[in-house]
């Protein structure tokens, strides 16, 4: 009986050391087998059918080399020098008689844009010639006063009383004359007795009318601005610099910028004028760039958006579009062809200078020549791939 027992125990002690190496082999088998789904699941990759590649329209390349530019972000407005801009004012008060140009029309300098009349204009030729004829009997008194003088049969203060009065006499008229000359008025036809009605107002630039402020028959006061003038061949840009960029700013950087009235134009300046003092509000200065290829309507007034550039590097660079950000992160996606399908794999960069649609990317790792890399739909690649994620959890 006691050996019974002692058997039965042997054979309790055998089955349970079985039972303990089952389970630590089969523990084994799930660490291993574990490690290895990690090791998998590590390996992130997206695939795609040659179908769902030509519909999402993949485009894949090497990485290209670009010269990259750095640059400072400036806006402002079109804007013409001031001696291409001109102002048409009356010098005397005067009513509108008729214009001669609408706004936008082309001018020469010297046109006549409009006809000024007045009581006063004629007044001031009357009294031009009755000044005229006054210095010429002057005149006369002074010669003959002369004679007397130098014979010894007149005074001399009789010599030098008409002597004053004709150089005064002499003074007024040529007073006369200019303001007649200011009116366009020419003297020399008022002296032979033509009264003129009307007074024309010419352009003193070539350029556009911008702007007619005046109406037929109106009245207007000396120096009331009439009409605006400007020569748009001179248009620049006037671009607004903030303080923190302005050490970045010289003369002769190339300036980039587009209208909002022509958003799918670029145009090309080159800077040739920076300020010097701040304007308060806001605390930038202006910076004048030339443009290099005008086109279209360019008015003065117009809004832009530009960027100055202040520095350019040759760079490796993928599109803005072949590039994810996925938490504090930048991927892209190399590509490889197995058999029908594309394997996209993402790869950890970081970005550089943007420019034009472009950003420069440097690789934590060394990346093999002649690796292929997504150039669009990055998004829809990271999101296919999360969704792979959630679908196969660790």
């Amino acid at each position: 009986m006691k050996h019974l027992s002692y058997k039965i125990i042997f054979l309790l002690s055998i089955c349970l050391m079985t039972v303990s190496c089952g389970n630590t082999k089969k523990n084994n088998e799930e660490d291993i087998h574990g490690h290895e789904e990690e090791d998998h699941d590590q390996i992130e990759e997206v695939m795609l059918t040659a179908q769902q590649f030509d519909a999402l329209n993949m485009k894949i390349d090497t990485l290209s080399r670009r010269s990259m530019s750095g640059y400072v972000e400036a806006n402002g407005q079109l804007e013409v020098p001031p001696q291409n801009e001109a102002s048409i004012t009356s010098v005397v008060g005067a009513n509108v008689v008729s214009i001669q140009v609408i706004e936008g029309d082309k001018v020469q300098k010297g046109q006549i844009v409009a006809f000024l009349s007045h009581p006063r204009i004629i007044q001031m030729q009357t009294d031009y010639l009755n000044a005229y004829s006054n210095s010429n009997y002057l005149n006369k008194d002074y010669e003959r006063q002369k004679k007397l003088y130098e014979a010894g049969v007149g005074s001399g203060m009789s010599y030098q009383k008409a002597e004053a009065k004709y150089d005064a006499s002499k003074s007024l008229v040529k007073g006369m004359e200019a303001q007649l000359r200011l009116l366009d008025l020419d003297p020399a036809g008022v002296r032979q007795g033509t009264i003129y009605q009307k007074v024309a107002l010419r352009s003193p630039i070539e350029g556009f009318v911008q702007k007619v402020r005046a109406k037929t028959g109106q009245y207007v006061a000396p120096e009331t601005e009439l009409f605006e003038i400007v020569n748009t061949h001179h248009v620049h840009a006037d671009l607004m610099v903030f303080e923190k960029d302005v050490n970045k700013v010289k003369v002769g950087q190339t300036v980039r910028f587009q209208l909002q009235s022509l958003p799918d134009q670029e145009f090309k300046a080159i800077i040739y004028s920076v300020g010097k003092s701040f304007e308060d509000n806001p605390k930038a200065i202006h910076s004048h760039a030339d443009i290099e290829n005008k086109r279209g309507n360019l008015i003065p007034g117009m809004y832009i958006q530009g960027k100055i550039i202040v520095d350019s590097t040759k760079s490796q660079a993928l599109p803005e579009s072949a590039i994810v950000k996925d938490g504090d992160k930048f991927f892209v996606f190399s590509v490889e062809k197995e058999k029908e399908d594309w394997s996209f794999k993402p790869i950890k960069v970081f970005k550089g200078i943007e420019d034009d649609g472009w950003t420069a990317v440097t690789f934590p790792l060394n990346i093999a020549s002649g690796t292929q890399f997504a150039q669009n739909n990055a998004y829809y690649l990271l999101a296919e791939m999360k969704k792979g994620e959630a679908e196969h959890p660790h």
